[in-house]
C-alpha cells in the first residue's frame, strides 16, 4: 500500500484527511459540493498510515449524515474493476467501515451496498463483518448461499471454507449458517468449524521452541538460528534463559552479550536488562554503537525494558547521543523521569519536531512526556504537533498533553476536539471543554445521545452535567 497524500492542514480536504474537529465544523460551513468532494476523496483515499490504530470511519459517516451525503461514490469505489486487480483490504476497508457506521444510523442505502458487497467484492469479509454486527438474521441468512459459493466442493475448497470460519472477526453469520437444515450450507459450516478447533489444537499440540532441559548454550544457538532465518527470536529466548539460567552461568551470558554472535548478543542483552544486571548498561552502551543493526536495535530495546532508578540515570547521560540510544534515552525520562528531567524532556521535543517534522515517532513518548511532567513551556511545540501531525493518534495524546500545560486549551483546541475522529480525544474535550462556546453545551447533548458514541465519551459528557457540574 502506498503512502498517502496529506493536503495542508490549512486545507478542507487536509483537515478532514486528519479526522480534526475543525475538519467537520469547516465541511460544514464550505459549500456542500465542495464539501461532499473532500469527504468522498477521504473515504475512497484511506489517509491514515495506520489503519489499525488511527480511527476515522465514525468521523466520516457523520459528516455524511450531517450533510446529507449520497453514497454514489463510494457505491463506484467498491464495484470498480479495480476491486478484482487490486484484492488489499485497504482499498476497500475505510469505506465499508463508513457504510458500516451509516447502516446502524438507520441508512438502508449503506446497508444494501453492503450485502450486495459482501455476495461479491473482492473484500467480502471485511462486509460481512459489518453486517454481522448491524444487519437482521433474515438478512444474515440471504448471504450464505453466494458467500459458499465462493468456497468450491474439493479438499483446497472446504480447506479455505474452514479457514475463513476460523479466522472470522465476528463469528453471527456463521452460527446463523451452521443451524440452517441443508446440507450445502448447514452441514458445510459445521464441518469447517469442526476442521477449524482441529487444526487449532494440531498446531498447540506441535509447539516449536525450547523444551525442558534446554542449556544456555542451546538457548542462544536456538536465537541465533530463528535470526539466520530471518526471525528475531531474542526476546523469547530471554524468557528462556530466565528459566534456565543460574549463577554459574552468569559469565557465559556476559562473554555472548560482548563479543557473541547477533542472535546470543541480542538475547544476552535483553535477559541482562530483565535481570538488571550491574554489568548491563555499559553493554548496552557497546551494542548502541555496533555495525550490526540487529545488535544496536536489540541493545535500544533492552534499555527501553530496563525501568529501574540505574536506567534513568543512565538516561540522563545519553540524552544529548545523536543516534537512536539518545532518542531512547528522551523516552525514558519522558516516561519515568522526574521533574528535574523537564528540560531535558523539553529539548528533546523541540529538537525532534525541528529535525524530524510533527510525525516522528518519538514524538508519541516525547508528548506524553510533556504532559505527565506539566511542562507548561512546551505548549507552543504541542499546538505545533497538534494541528500538523496526519496522526490522529499523536494528536490524541498532544491534546491530552495540552490540557495538563496550556491554560488556553479548555476555551481553544477542547472545543473543536469533541468533533475528533478519536473517541480519546473527544472525552479529553469533554472533560474540558469551556460551555461559555455556544455549540459546546448543545454538542455535549448530541454525543450523549449518540448511540455510536463510546461510553468513556459519554461518562466524561454525563461528569459535564451532573448536580455539580458547571455545562448548562
Amino acid at each position: 500500500m502506498f503512502e498517502p497524500v496529506i493536503a495542508p492542514s490549512g486545507t478542507l480536504l487536509g483537515l478532514l484527511q486528519r479526522g480534526r474537529g475543525d475538519g467537520t465544523l469547516h465541511a460544514l460551513a464550505a459549500p456542500r459540493p465542495e464539501a461532499l468532494a473532500a469527504l468522498d476523496h477521504c473515504v475512497l483515499h484511506d489517509p491514515r498510515h495506520d489503519w489499525q490504530v488511527e480511527n476515522r470511519s465514525l468521523y466520516y459517516a457523520r459528516l455524511y449524515l450531517d450533510l446529507d451525503g449520497g453514497l454514489d461514490a463510494i457505491e463506484h469505489h467498491l464495484f470498480d474493476v479495480e476491486d478484482v486487480l487490486d484484492t488489499d483490504e485497504n482499498r476497500t476497508g475505510l469505506a465499508l467501515a463508513v457504510l458500516g457506521h451509516l447502516a446502524s444510523y438507520g441508512r438502508d442505502d449503506a446497508l444494501i451496498l453492503l450485502r450486495r458487497y459482501a455476495r461479491t467484492g473482492t473484500n467480502w469479509t471485511w462486509a460481512l463483518d459489518e453486517l454481522a454486527l448491524r444487519d437482521d438474521d433474515a438478512g444474515l441468512r440471504a448471504l450464505s448461499g453466494p458467500v459458499l459459493a465462493r468456497f468450491a466442493n474439493t479438499p483446497e475448497g472446504d480447506a479455505e471454507l474452514a479457514a475463513a470460519v476460523r479466522d472470522a472477526f465476528e463469528p453471527r453469520p456463521w452460527r446463523l449458517w451452521a443451524e440452517d437444515p441443508r446440507d450445502t450450507v448447514g452441514g458445510r459450516v459445521r464441518a469447517a468449524r469442526e476442521q477449524g478447533s482441529f487444526d487449532r489444537w494440531q498446531r498447540q499440540m506441535r509447539p516449536a521452541g525450547p523444551r525442558p532441559g534446554w542449556s544456555v548454550e542451546a538457548v542462544l544457538d536456538w536465537a541465533q538460528d530463528g535470526l539466520e532465518r530471518g526471525a528475531a527470536l531474542h526476546v523469547p529466548a530471554a524468557r528462556c534463559l530466565t528459566a534456565v539460567a543460574g549463577p554459574e552461568d552468569r559469565p557465559t551470558i556476559l562473554r555472548a552479550a560482548h563479543e557473541g554472535s547477533d542472535g546470543a548478543r541480542c538475547t544476552a542483552l535483553h535477559y541482562l536488562a530483565e535481570s538488571r544486571d550491574p554489568a548491563v548498561l555499559g553493554l548496552i552502551e557497546a551494542a548502541a554503537a555496533s555495525p550490526s543493526r540487529s545488535v544496536a536495535d536489540a541493545a535500544v530495546a533492552a534499555f527501553e525494558r530496563m525501568c529501574g532508578p540505574e536506567a534513568v540515570d543512565s538516561a540522563r547521560g545519553w540524552v544529548h547521543r545523536p543516534d537512536a540510544l539518545g532518542a531512547s534515552a528522551a523516552g525514558v525520562l519522558a516516561c519515568r523521569g522526574g521533574a528535574q528531567d523537564a528540560p531535558l524532556v523539553l529539548g528533546a521535543l523541540r529538537e525532534t519536531v525541528r529535525t524530524e517534522g510533527p510525525d516522528a515517532p518519538l514524538l508519541w513518548t516525547l508528548v506524553d512526556g510533556a504532559g505527565r511532567l506539566g511542562i507548561c513551556a512546551a505548549a507552543p511545540v504541542l499546538r505545533h504537533v497538534y494541528r500538523e501531525t496526519t496522526s490522529s493518534h499523536l494528536r490524541q495524546r498532544a491534546a491530552g498533553a495540552l490540557a495538563a500545560t496550556d491554560p488556553s486549551f479548555a476555551s481553544g483546541f477542547a472545543v473543536e476536539c469533541l468533533w475528533d475522529c478519536e473517541e480519546t480525544t473527544r472525552e479529553v474535550a469533554a472533560r474540558h471543554a469551556e460551555t461559555a462556546d455556544a455549540r459546546v453545551a448543545d454538542r455535549l447533548r448530541r454525543l450523549a445521545a449518540d448511540p455510536a458514541e463510546e461510553a468513556e465519551v459519554q461518562t466524561a459528557v454525563r461528569s459535564r452535567f451532573g448536580p455539580d457540574a458547571t455545562a448548562a
